[in-house]
Parts: structure tokens; C-alpha cells; sequence
């Protein structure tokens, strides 16, 4: 089954798509990579998603004209993907409502309607909800996928994702960490190409100070964060553009490096825009003993791999199976994610399948089967705990 994973995250510059042909064997699900793209939202749209972010107030009347507008800016890119039988739409972030460290209602926008109408096939969308519904943070939901690669890495493995916010999977639990390139992002928008301002800066310890004092760094995990908490105006400050840009950095890595060192972690697989900026990488490795691999090392693009995941959360609905993992999440048990818009004919699915995967391999289309740099094998690991 081709299924087209289309994510947004919390950077909110454009929608990331990737085709995955999925197909399972004697418990292994092998996922053939036909398409991954990147397709920027209209500067006008762009501009109006970030107006509405926290701790903006907007009307209905705006959050229906962006549900719509996203929605239309979805299906676009989903009509420029490619061929697929299925598509697993994410959305657009606009609202993640944390209180006492407790998830209480996650919003993303973007009427899957306008994909199905558009594509003519089947969307699955709103998966978040689900999880949360059930007791969890409604994220990292990529932590399933995760559970499953970082089995066949060397060592104790985990997986980190620089997004807007930085997100860690571990063998045991996956969470938030905080800002990966939100605030960096806000300081030198659109963002530090090549890091070159972090470069170019020197690192304000005073301010660093102040910031490590944020009470989220202290929280236990599982726990989620957003830019409801690290705002474009978090940061006030009249240090130079490069020295702000720098601290901010430094942030990040710092944060980062402490919860992978908790965890005693020996390899890390990196995937996000992050791992695109050379100073925060350079910055994170100073500051971890552990190995850091980019995703694109094992088969996966590092900035197409939650779209990639979504394309994957969409053929596990599909097929009725659970799609996260209750210790990474904290939710009460594992559940099918999501809802399923029909597309142009009868809505057909596939049988459901009793048992999900226990072993995942991602390849791009023309990778050999194996023994391929390009190709990340993980035959015989254990299941996520969902499984």
C-alpha cells in the first residue's frame, strides 16, 4: 500500500511530504521511499498561521478561514506528490493545551476534506486526539517508529528529532526536551542558514544562565511543549544579533545533551531541520559522549522522517493497529490513531491484521535490498510496546 505522509511541524514554513510503499512479510515491514518533497506555504498563509500562535488571540471567523487555507495548501501538496492509495495528513499545530504538566486538548488545523476532494483518495487525519483522549501528551508519536530503529543501531540507541522543539525517544520513553530551532529561528528569522551567525556569535553565559532556570527542564517525563510556552517574544534581550543567535544555540545543545547523557545514551539517530545547521551539531556533539548519526546515514531523509512516520501511522490505521507507544507517551494504552475522510468512491480497507510489525526496513526506491549504505535494516527487533 502506497501511503502519502504529509506533516507540518512547529516551525510552520511549509508542508513535508514523502510516498512510502508498505508491505509486510513474516512480521517485517519493509517501506520503499518513492517520494519525499518540501512545498512552502504561501508567504500570506505563512504569515497568518504565525499570527494566530500563542499568545495571540484570534476570532472563530480566523481559525476557519485557516483550517480551510491549510487545508487547501495540503491538498495541493498531496497532488503534487505523486500516486499513493492513502494519505495520512498531520496538520498544522495551532494549539497544544498543557496545564500541570497534563495535556488537556490538542488543536491542528487543516480539513482533510479539501484532500480527499482534491485526490480523490482516503485521508486519515486528527491523530493526535486520540492519544490524548487516552491519558497522553499526544506526542512524540514518532517515538513508535522510533522504538523500532533505534533497535538495530550500535550500543544503548536513541532518536532525536530538531524541529521547532527538540524531541528525544529513548528504549524506555520519549519526550519533549524543549526548543530546538524555535528560538532560533525568532532571533534570525527565517532561520541561521549554515549556523553562521552562531558561528559568528559568542555565547552569553549570564543570559544562558537565565534561561536553563526555565521550569520545563525540570519537569519529568513524558511531557510536551510548544511554542504556547517558547514564543517568538520568550526571549527579550539587547545582545547583538550573532551573540543572541549563539546563546540560543547553545540552548538547545545544552538542554539536548543533558537528557541524552541521562540516558545514558550510546548512539543517537538525528534527524529535523536541526541537523542542517553545523554549529548546533557541532555545539550538541561537544557536549554528549554519545555518537551522532543523521537518519539520511540509515536510509531516511532527516527532513522528510515525520512525514515518512505519518505515512507509516496511516497504513497502521489502515490496517487496525495501534500506533503508539503508552510509556513514551503516558497514555493509558496503545490506540488506533486518527480518522478517515472517504475519498471520490466507497471507502475500501484492507482486512485487519492481527499482529502488528516487529521489525522495520526503510529503503529509497532503487536502494538495493540490502547491504546498501542507503538501506537501514532492523530484521529481528522487538516490537514497540503498542505492538
Amino acid at each position: 500500500m502506497r501511503v502519502l505522509g504529509l506533516m507540518s511541524g512547529t516551525s510552520h514554513d511549509g508542508i513535508d511530504s514523502a510516498i512510502v510503499d508498505w508491505s509486510m512479510e513474516d512480521g517485517t515491514l519493509t517501506g520503499v521511499i518513492t517520494h519525499t518533497g518540501e512545498r512552502p506555504y504561501p508567504a500570506e498563509l505563512r504569515a497568518r498561521v504565525k499570527a494566530a500562535l500563542p499568545p495571540a488571540t484570534v476570532s472563530m471567523g480566523e481559525v476557519c478561514a485557516l483550517d480551510t487555507l491549510i487545508g487547501q495548501a495540503f491538498a495541493e501538496a498531496a497532488l503534487s506528490a505523486g500516486p499513493a492509495d492513502l494519505v495520512c495528513s498531520h496538520g498544522q499545530t495551532l494549539f497544544h493545551w498543557v496545564s500541570d504538566g497534563r495535556v488537556h486538548g490538542t488543536l491542528q488545523l487543516g480539513q482533510p476534506a479539501w484532500i480527499a476532494e482534491r485526490t480523490g483518495l482516503p485521508v486519515v487525519s486528527d491523530l493526535r486526539v486520540r492519544d490524548v483522549a487516552a491519558g497522553g501528551q499526544g506526542a512524540p508519536l514518532v517515538s513508535y517508529l522510533d522504538q523500532l530503529l533505534i533497535k538495530g543501531v550500535r550500543g544503548r540507541g536513541g532518536a532525536l528529532n530538531l524541529g521547532g522543539i527538540a524531541n528525544l525517544t529513548t528504549p524506555e520513553i520519549a519526550y519533549d526536551t524543549g526548543p530546538a530551532c524555535a528560538l532560533i529561528d525568532a532571533a534570525a528569522p527565517p532561520y541561521d542558514r549554515d549556523g553562521a551567525l552562531a558561528e559568528a556569535g559568542t555565547v552569553d553565559e549570564r543570559l544562558l544562565a537565565e534561561l536553563l532556570a526555565e521550569p520545563y527542564y525540570r519537569q519529568d517525563p513524558p511531557k510536551t511543549t510548544g511554542k504556547e510556552l517558547f514564543t517568538p517574544g520568550y526571549v527579550t534581550s539587547d545582545l547583538p544579533q550573532a551573540d543572541l543567535v549563539a546563546t540560543l544555540t547553545a540552548l538547545t545543545a545544552t538542554t539536548v545533551a543533558a537528557e541524552i547523557d541521562r540516558h545514558a545514551l550510546d548512539t543517537v539517530i538525528v534527524s529535523g531541520g536541526g541537523v542542517r545547521n553545523p554549529a548546533l551539531m557541532r555545539m550538541l556533539a561537544a557536549m554528549t559522549k554519545a555518537r551522532l548519526v543523521p537518519s539520511d546515514a540509515l536510509g531516511i531523509p532527516a527532513d522528510a522522517k515525520e512525514a515518512i512516520a505519518f505515512s507509516l501511522f496511516g497504513w497502521l490505521t489502515a490496517h487496525g493497529l495501534t500506533a503508539t507507544v503508552p510509556s513514551c507517551t503516558g497514555a493509558s494504552g496503545p490506540r488506533v490513531l486518527g480518522t478517515i475522510t472517504p475519498g471520490s468512491g466507497p471507502l475500501r480497507l484492507p482486512e485487519p491484521l492481527a499482529e502488528a510489525p516487529v521489525a522495520v526496513r526503510v529503503r529509497r526506491l532503487g536502494d538495493p535490498q540490502a547491504g546498501s549504505p542507503g538501506t537501514f535494516q532492523n530484521a529481528g527487533a522487538a516490537p514497540p510496546a503498542s505492538a
